[in-house]
């Protein structure tokens, strides 16, 4: 019983070293597989952000007087708005937000000081450009908060209700801090379902496949060589995100280490299923990449990785159940940032292992059973 044990096992270290040696072979290997992955973190990083930190705004300032200028002063003093434009007349207006000179058109009618010093309420106009529309929303609120503040030090209007936000797992509100740790699991499943589609269709169109099915090796032993290499790859790339965003962008980890890399066996497991089953159909290395890449822009807008999976119609939040990135990222964010425990993410795993348990034997059939 030992015995066959350890002939098992060597014929299995012997094929996944041929593995290995397939995808490292040529030096260059190294540098694609690994490379991409600290430069996309890098560019998430600092290009992927939504704070509002460089606004440019026009004014039209009617009434010219003291408690406007002071409101612009507010504006201008924030760190946040540059003025681009000082307008004239309200026709100039529409040219602005055209020719994008700025974002937002701020417009104080000439009425404005004496409305105010006779007690009544003054209203500003602010017009946005809606073709940035996360960007305009968030300058909108950004402006009506420096509004609000500016009533109650100048005005001296105190609101009867106030109120004070506290946000959890994320105190400064940086669009960083949601969307990095997204990517330990994005990242790594591009190039993960790349390399395990290519895996057979690569020995397929060199010919070297129906000899490998002619050896002692079942169909087994094949997809546990071919699934093992892309998993360990994209635990690697994982790694090299997790100590960009540790260690570079200085996002604290609150969860468990040994969960999150437990999170991430499971989702490289669930997504090399899925690129096997796409080898195993595959002719050669373009049908492979053709219908990998015609996979992953799916799978990443029906992730949760750019709008909420509840925002979706019914229909589509159906599908994202057999998406194992929707899962991947929840459990990765919920462990990253929130330190939840197992008992607390379990049912993540529950789709990522039914879609494994179905992947993985499909893939192992297919590779003597080819529909295609």
């Amino acid at each position: 019983m030992m015995i066959s044990i350890l002939n098992e096992l060597h014929y299995l270290i012997v094929i996944i070293r041929k593995e290995f040696k397939a995808i490292f072979s040529d030096p260059a290997n190294f540098t694609i597989l690994f490379i991409p992955a600290l430069l996309q973190a890098m560019l998430f990083g600092y290009a992927a952000n939504y704070d509002v930190n460089h606004v440019t705004y026009a004014v039209l300032n009617q009434s010219k007087g003291q408690i406007s200028q002071q409101f612009l002063a507010h504006l201008d003093g924030s760190g946040v708005f540059e003025r681009t434009r000082t307008l004239d007349n309200t026709t100039q207006i529409q040219q602005v937000i055209n020719d994008r000179q700025a974002l937002a058109v701020i417009s104080i009618p000439s009425d404005f000081e004496d409305k105010l010093n006779q007690g009544q309420s003054s209203p500003i106009q602010v017009i946005l450009d809606g073709r940035n529309s996360s960007t305009a929303g968030m300058a909108g609120t950004y402006i009506g908060s420096i509004v609000s503040q500016f009533n109650q030090t100048r005005l001296q209007i105190s609101p009867t209700i106030s109120f004070e936000t506290r946000t959890w797992y994320n105190p400064n509100q940086e669009t960083r801090w949601g969307l990095m740790p997204s990517l330990i699991a994005a990242i790594s499943m591009i190039q993960t379902l790349l390399l395990s589609a290519l895996s057979v269709a690569r020995e397929r169109e060199q010919g070297t496949f129906d000899q490998l099915l002619v050896t002692p090796y079942t169909p087994i032993h094949i997809m546990i060589s071919k699934a093992l290499p892309p998993i360990f790859i994209g635990l690697m790339q994982s790694t090299i995100i997790l100590l960009i965003i540790l260690f570079w962008f200085k996002i604290p980890m609150n969860g468990s280490l040994s969960l999150l890399y437990f999170s991430l066996l499971c989702f490289n497991t669930a997504v090399v299923g899925l690129g096997l089953s796409i080898s195993a159909i595959s002719n050669n290395m373009q049908q492979a990449m053709l219908f990998t890449f015609f996979l992953i822009m799916p799978l990443m807008l029906l992730s949760g990785l750019l709008t909420p999976v509840q925002n979706m119609p019914y229909l589509l939040e159906l599908l994202t159940y057999a998406n194992p990135l929707r899962f991947g990222i929840d459990l990765v964010q919920r462990v990253y940032l929130e330190g939840a425990t197992f008992s607390q993410v379990k049912w993540d795993f529950i789709p990522m292992i039914i879609l494994a348990t179905i992947t993985l034997p499909l893939a192992a059939w297919l590779f003597r059973n080819r529909l295609l």
